[in-house]
Order: C-alpha cells, then sequence, then structure tokens
C-alpha cells in the first residue's frame, strides 16, 4: 500500500534519521530531515505545512515530549507520532499524550502507526 503526505522527521543520530527517512519514502511519503527541535520548529514556521511530525524521543537540547507539546500548541492539528529505544525514559512520563513507536521498528510498524495516527495514509 503506497501511502501519500509530507514528514518532518526529527532524529539526532544521522544513521537513524536516514533509516527513517528511507522507510517513509519506500511508503510513498515526502520527507524532511531536522537533527534537533530547533531545527524542527524553524523548519514548521518556513516550510510547512507538514502532515505529520515523526521525533525522536531522547535528544540533546529540547527533547521530543517537549518539541511535540511545542508542536501542539502551536499546529494543533498536526498528528506528531514520536519513537525511542529507551522505554525507561516515557516511562517517567507515561502521560505524554502521543502515539510512541519503539526502536528498533520494522516498515510495518511505522506504516502501522502512522495509519493510525493521521490521515496521511
Amino acid at each position: 500500500m503506497r501511502h501519500h503526505g509530507r514528514i518532518l522527521v526529527v532524529e539526532d543520530n544521522a544513521a537513524i534519521g536516514e533509516f527513517a527517512t528511507q522507510l517513509l519514502r519506500d511508503l510513498g511519503y515526502q520527507t524532511e530531515l531536522a537533527t534537533n527541535a530547533t531545527d524542527a520548529l524553524a523548519r514548521l514556521d518556513r516550510d510547512g505545512p507538514f502532515d505529520l511530525l515523526f521525533s525522536d524521543v531522547v535528544m540533546p537540547g529540547v527533547g521530543g515530549v517537549e518539541l511535540a507539546r511545542a508542536v501542539r500548541k502551536r499546529w494543533p492539528d498536526l498528528p506528531v507520532v514520536l519513537t525511542s529505544g529507551y522505554s525507561h525514559v516515557l516511562a517517567t512520563d507515561a502521560r505524554h499524550g502521543f502515539p510512541l513507536l519503539h526502536k528498533p521498528y520494522s516498515v510495518e510498524d511505522l506504516s502501522h502507526i502512522l495509519r493510525q495516527t493521521s490521515a496521511v495514509a
């Protein structure tokens, strides 16, 4: 199944960012990659609109949950999916309110959570 939509990927690890953007492209999405929350917010302001924000949770500076909350305030209709390989980090903030995809994930896992989260499918 081919998808459509424009997704902003936020990932500070270059290899993981490339992996995520390639999987999304393979699914049919257009992607852009930001390496931190500050860059992501600037791209949302400058290059929007996007159909979904897909962000790592653990990043230097502003983390993914804080970024997601800022995005929800400024762009309340923009769906957000968080991803992390550190489930213990999120255990301290289990009520963050955003869908979470655990790393490592497959293309099927990614496609499934995107279909559940938004209208970009």
